[in-house]
């Protein structure tokens, strides 16, 4: 006689926040599909509570597995430096601050649905957003096997029904402390919106920002000097610094000078245009220095069609295709194209403001002699009537026939 083998239990693996939503989630989840959840929490330094802490309380909601991983240099290295190194701005504005860590997360969710055996990953993404996208289209390209879904989008767990369910189930989380917007932040910068700034005519009000100071106030300025090497921001003041330490002392810094506030109606990948509010003190600093450090050492023809390519990396970057053909043979293209970004850049945070005063390379393109038109100029200018006839030949020849 044989013995019957028990039925293997689905197991889903849940992105964890340590929230209202997701805490639901692990218990919606298991009563909607029959399956076992892992929740898997990744610190890309948003700050709030401790990894141990989220963990636990993942536990005490009905998980059977959960994993916290401090990812934040893993993210500051490997995610924000490229976007340093592109010098990416959505719509040439929005450093991409959300957009970055949906990659960090994924790739540790299938990681740990490989490790647990899970055939399904799951998130707290609603219907209308970006991050939907980020999530589930970076899944399938690390593994195409996995299946996503989305509580709050596939099965309508709407906030009022995942509070009546966290008070049936007396899950152990708060369900009173409701805040009137949606934010989103890591060590990159922080998102803003829904609320009062849904009226695009409403003005920001002071009590929404956390990265920074209000830049009408009156303070001292702040110079600062940032080294770079092949486009890695290497040391802030002389004093090395991890791309993470960089970021970091950069917040601060210009948090407190009142830079890197954003106010933007944005193209959504979904076809809407949104109303966000960003702050991203580090992120400017940094992309505004290592902009002006390429000003200084890439050549012409390849700083101009660089800037194509930031164009296109950005879009793909916000679009959620960060594991895309596409965007690794870019990366290609702005690693080589980085190779000679070294040097320094001081900068003036005041204001609201990053200005750069002073550039320092010796990699730099820049030729004194050439530049100047004091005694010493070796640039001879004798050539430069032939070289205009030549060069705005074809232009003269078709204008003596549409003047005709």
């Amino acid at each position: 006689m044989h013995r019957k083998e028990k039925p293997v239990t689905e197991r889903v693996v849940l992105a964890y926040s340590g929230g209202l939503d997701t805490s639901v989630a692990i218990g919606w989840i298991a009563e909607e599909t029959g399956a076992e959840v892992i929740a898997v929490a990744v610190d890309v330094g948003q700050g709030g509570e401790d990894l141990d802490v989220i963990r636990k309380r993942a536990l005490a909601c009905g998980a059977v597995e959960a994993e916290v991983a401090d990812a934040k240099d893993e993210f500051a290295e490997e995610y924000c430096l490229p976007a340093i190194k592109a010098n990416a701005l959505y719509m040439d504005r929005y450093p991409l601050v959300s957009a970055l860590s949906r990659p960090t997360i994924v790739k540790h969710l299938v990681a740990a649905a490989k490790k647990h055996g899970a055939t399904t990953v799951a998130h707290g993404c609603t219907g209308k957003g970006n991050d939907q996208v980020r999530f589930e289209a970076g899944i399938v390209a690390l593994a195409p096997e996995l299946k996503c879904i989305a509580p709050v989008r596939d099965y309508a767990m709407t906030r009022d029904k995942a509070i009546a369910f966290c008070e049936e189930k007396q899950l152990p989380i708060a369900t009173t402390k409701k805040s009137p917007y949606s934010i989103d932040q890591n060590v990159f910068g922080r998102a803003v919106e829904t609320g009062f700034l849904e009226d695009i005519w409403n003005a920001p009000i002071e009590d929404i920002y956390e990265y920074t100071s209000n830049p009408a106030e009156q303070r001292e300025a702040d110079e600062v000097v940032i080294s770079f090497k092949a486009g890695v921001p290497v040391a802030i003041d002389g004093k090395p610094v991890t791309v993470l330490q960089a970021i970091q002392q950069l917040n601060e810094r210009a948090g407190a000078q009142g830079i890197g506030r954003i106010d933007m109606v944005e193209d959504r990948l979904v076809g809407i245009k949104s109303r966000e509010v960003y702050e991203a003190p580090g992120a400017i600093a940094l992309i505004t220095a290592h902009q002006e450090l390429e000003n200084v050492t890439v050549e012409r023809e390849l700083a101009r069609y660089k800037r194509q390519v930031e164009q296109r990396w950005g879009e793909l970057v916000y679009d959620g295709l960060w594991f895309s053909p596409l965007k690794r043979a870019l990366d290609g293209f702005i690693n080589e194209a980085n190779q000679h970004v070294t040097g320094d850049i001081r900068m003036t945070l005041h204001g609201g403001r990053a200005v750069v005063t002073g550039r320092k390379s010796d990699e730099s393109l820049y030729d004194f002699n050439l530049a100047t038109y004091d005694s010493g100029d070796t640039f001879d200018q004798s050539k430069a009537q032939g070289f205009i006839e030549i060069f705005g030949l074809s232009q003269k020849i078709a204008a003596k026939r549409d003047l005709a």
